[in-house]
Parts: C-alpha cells; structure tokens; sequence
C-alpha cells in the first residue's frame, strides 16, 4: 500500500513539474524536445522560481506572461487560474443577477488586495479576521475573566451586604409596575443576547472540543434565532428604559463624592444618595444610554435596517467591530450591576414586588427616603407593618 502512495505521489510530482516547466517557457516559438543522452538531465534555461497561483498583481516573474493571450496561456499553462484571480484581487467586478441596490458588492468575489504598514499583502476582510481573531476575541475573553475573577474575590471577602438595622414591616414603593416590566423585558432580552452572542463569539474555541461538533452545530444554530427575536425586544424596551429612568438618573450635588468614597461601601454607612446612586447612575448613563444605544444602531446596520447607509463589506464588517466592543463592554458593566443586584439583601426584592422596607430605604438611599417623608416625592407607603413582621422604630 506504501509503495502504491508513494509511486502515486511520485507521477504527481513529475506531471506538476513538466507542467511548471511548461509555463515557465517561451510560449512564442514552441519547438520539439531536443535529444539527449540517455540519463543526462533535461535543460531548461530560463526557468525561474515563481509561485503561479500567488494573485497579488505584481506576483509573476516571466517576461512573457504578460504578452501571453488567453489562448496561449491556455495551451501553455492548462488549468491556470491564476490570471482570474488577478482580475478578482484587482477589484475587476463581474457579472451578477442581483440588483446593485440590495448588493453593491456581489459581482466582486473578495475584496481588493492592500497593504498596510509593516505587515504584508492581505485583503481587508483577512485585515478584518486577524482583528477579530487576534484582538476582540483574545483581549475581550481576558477582560471577561478578569472581570468574574474581581466579582467572586469580592464576594469571597465581602460577602452579602446585610440591613444594618432591623425591618420595620412599613413598605415603600421604589418601582411602579410599569417601571419593573420595562426592567425585566430589557433585563430578559438582554440575558438572551448576551448569552447567545457570548457563545457565538467564544463557543467554537470553548463549547466545540468538548460538545463535538453536531451538538453545538444545532445550539448555535438555536441560539442564533433567539439572537434574532430578542435584539427587536430590547431595542424597544432599551428606549422605554431611558425614558423612564432618565430623570431619576440626572446628576446631582453629592454625586461625585459618593464615587470618591466607593458609596460607603467598604464602612458601616453609605454614602447619603437619591433614589438612585452615583453607581447606578454610571450603569445607566454608560451601559444603558451609550452602550445600549451603540449596540442598538450597530445591530440594526448588521440587520442592513439602517436607511441610506451602502452596506458594502467594510461597512458590515466596522459595524461587526463596533458591535463585538460595545456589547463586551456593556456585558462588563451588568455583571457587577446583576452581581450587587443579588448580593444586597432587599434589593431584588424591590425589583421583584415593586416595595422595600424602610429600613432597607434609609440605609441604601437616604436621601430619597427623607424626600418621601417630606412629602417631596410622591410614593405609596404601607401605613402598617406587613402580616408576619414586627414593626421597630
């Protein structure tokens, strides 16, 4: 059988070579094979090394390929592609059914060849993989880790962040029931998103080696149609969002010292805030204003939604780029928001039934628990202890 290969590889090697050294020879006066002495090797004046198939335009060494018509190269050269590939690195746009206006791009089969600084002769979509290959996915996975690593020691040292005081059973209002539903149809949708675009950017390095790839074919595929659905539904819950919260979320004197102090975090009282604080308003004005409106518009251009735009290949593949950053740098930006949301004792609990105790109000956000005594922000309170809890001044 070894014997078979290699005599097979052999003949290979030898019709490649007789077929190289016919490309290489003047095709102008073809003559007959000279005699020669039987075991005296071949001449071939005039052949130089050149890899035929290398398609930058500069590529050939042969005089005489340039001056070679199609029907010479043909006979000279059969099976040489390489003058097409040419004409398709060059930017030469061929023939094709689709209208311009839905693809400016289809007769072009790959993008021109350029060169950048320091590096060698590549296409921009190569440019573009190398970018995300050797930069988003590597640099973005890093931050991630580094980011989960930070939350599990900081849980590990600080723990969950109990009432200092007793519940006093008298219940606050802190969402209206419209203000939670906007909260969870964004915080749902942006679940799936985020999950489904971790495991289409992370899965095949991670998920694929140990699934195989029939299994997580069929999960991407499943996680992809959820990515689908769910970008409208958060893209209309991410606008109701701001324009909910917005107001409450407006700068204000005191802001800057509860970030110089870390919120108080880290001692027996925090810092005196709003309804909400200077965390939570950088989360909002960050993650959800910039972030959120960036990964919003990136989409819709990937979703080819936005009007007026030439959705050419380097337009999809910027919008890719801005995509890929944005949502690795909003995902960042929740984990710590989820990550406190769970920890603080009462907190989800808020964003479950709409109420916190008064005692969970005064400690986490004084401020706006004095404003609602006052009367100066209008809030439904429990006038009496909840069944089941003893009422502490």
């Amino acid at each position: 059988m070894l014997r078979h290969l290699t005599a097979a590889s052999l003949l290979a090697l030898g019709l490649c070579g007789a077929t190289w050294a016919q490309d290489k020879a003047p095709a102008a006066a073809p003559q007959a094979p000279a005699a020669t002495a039987p075991g005296a090797p071949a001449a071939s004046p005039g052949i130089q090394s050149a890899n035929i198939f290398d398609i930058r335009p500069d590529a050939s060494t042969d005089p005489n390929y340039a001056k070679q018509n199609n029907g010479e190269r043909a006979r000279v050269q059969p099976g040489n592609n390489a003058p097409m590939w040419r004409q398709v690195s060059g930017g030469v746009t061929g023939f094709t059914s689709l209208p311009k206006s839905q693809a400016p791009e289809a007769g072009n089969l790959i993008q021109p060849f350029v060169q950048y600084p320091g590096s060698s002769y590549t296409t921009a979509g190569e440019a573009w993989r190398q970018v995300r290959n050797n930069w988003l996915i590597p640099y973005g996975g890093a931050l991630l880790l580094i980011v989960l690593g930070a939350i599990a020691l900081f849980y590990w040292r600080v723990g969950m962040i109990k009432l200092h005081g007793q519940p006093t059973g008298r219940k606050l209002e802190r969402f209206t029931p419209f203000e939670r539903s906007a909260h969870w149809a964004n915080a749902i949708a942006f679940s799936i998103l985020a999950i489904s675009g971790l495991v289409m950017a992370f899965g095949q390095f991670i998920l694929l080696p140990v699934m195989g790839s029939t299994l997580f074919g069929w999960l991407a595929y499943v996680l992809k149609n959820a990515h689908n659905f769910a970008g409208p539904v958060f893209a209309v819950s991410l606008l109701i969002v701001i324009i909910t919260f917005i107001r409450d979320n407006m700068p204000a004197k005191g802001d800057l010292n509860w970030l110089l102090k870390g919120g108080g975090m880290f001692s027996e009282h925090e810092v005196k805030s709003g309804r909400f604080n200077a965390g939570e308003k950088v989360v909002f004005w960050g993650g959800v204003f910039v972030l959120g409106l960036v990964v919003v518009a990136s989409g819709l251009v990937m979703d080819k939604l936005v009007p007026g735009l030439v959705y050419d290949r380097s337009t999809m593949q910027i919008a890719h780029m801005v995509h890929s950053v944005s949502n690795i740098l909003m995902i960042v930006m929740f984990m710590g928001h989820i990550y406190l949301g769970y920890v603080t004792e009462g907190a989800l609990e808020g964003m479950k039934t709409g109420y916190v105790d008064e005692t969970w109000a005064r400690e986490h956000h004084e401020l706006w628990h004095d404003d609602i005594k006052a009367g100066r922000v209008p809030a439904h309170r429990s006038p009496q202890p909840a069944p089941g809890t003893t009422a502490h001044a």
